[in-house]
């Protein structure tokens, strides 16, 4: 499957069955960040990622406050980088990246990114 058809499955939630891991989000994002705006990236894959959990019938698993701050670290790295860097060297260059609660436990209280309020949400970083 192409990333272009990995993509358009993913935003009609038709992937298919099996596990969708916390690197397969990371690369879903930027390969959402290298075809779309920014604000559109966001918006897009948020409302993908949201859709698919229901589809799934596991609705409480989305947090806006989890999927954005993972959305803009992305976003940020990838702004760092040469433009025309391809996945696997971008998820060299950030393993961090691949592990959600060690890169956000950085910025976030374990209690924040629990509450039903981040999953509502985006909550700014709590941890100083």
């Amino acid at each position: 499957m192409t990333d272009a058809e990995w993509m358009e499955r993913f935003e009609t939630c038709t992937l298919p069955e099996g596990p969708f891991h916390h690197a397969d989000h990371v690369r879903m994002a930027f390969l959402f960040f290298r075809k779309y705006t920014p604000a559109d990236a966001i918006a897009r894959f948020s409302d993908s990622i949201r859709r698919l959990a229901i589809a799934k019938g596991l609705p409480n698993l989305y947090s806006e406050t989890i999927t954005w701050a993972l959305l803009l670290l992305i976003r940020d790295r990838m702004a760092r980088a040469p433009e025309s860097q391809p996945w696997e060297a971008f998820a060299a260059a950030n393993p961090e990246l691949l592990n959600w609660k060690d890169i956000l436990n950085r910025y976030y209280r374990p209690e924040t990114l629990q509450s039903d309020l981040a999953k509502k949400t985006f909550l700014f970083p709590d941890k100083f």
